[in-house]
């Protein structure tokens, strides 16, 4: 199991497009990929569970990924989330 804190850099948070970004990318592994974000856990392959959360700019949330392919996962989601999730 492998985990790392990132923050959120979008401008208008975790709404629908950048969830569903995220969500896609976490698709990809077939490691459990989850996330905690004031004390709550949630799938970040689950887009309502994203979206849920709501997440919003400057907060910072803490992946988890936890199987086979996990230190790659949690590489690709550090990324895109730093990179702004498209936007």
């Amino acid at each position: 199991m492998v985990s790392q804190k990132v923050m959120i850099k979008n401008p208008t948070g975790l709404h629908l497009r950048p969830a569903g970004i995220l969500c896609k990318e976490a698709m990809q592994f077939k490691s459990m990929i989850t996330f905690s974000f004031k004390g709550s856990t949630a799938n970040a392959k689950s887009v309502l569970s994203v979206l849920g959360a709501c997440i919003k700019c400057g907060d910072e949330i803490e992946f988890t990924c936890e199987g086979e392919d996990e230190q790659i996962a949690l590489k690709a989601l550090v990324g895109v989330v730093e990179s702004g999730l498209g936007e």
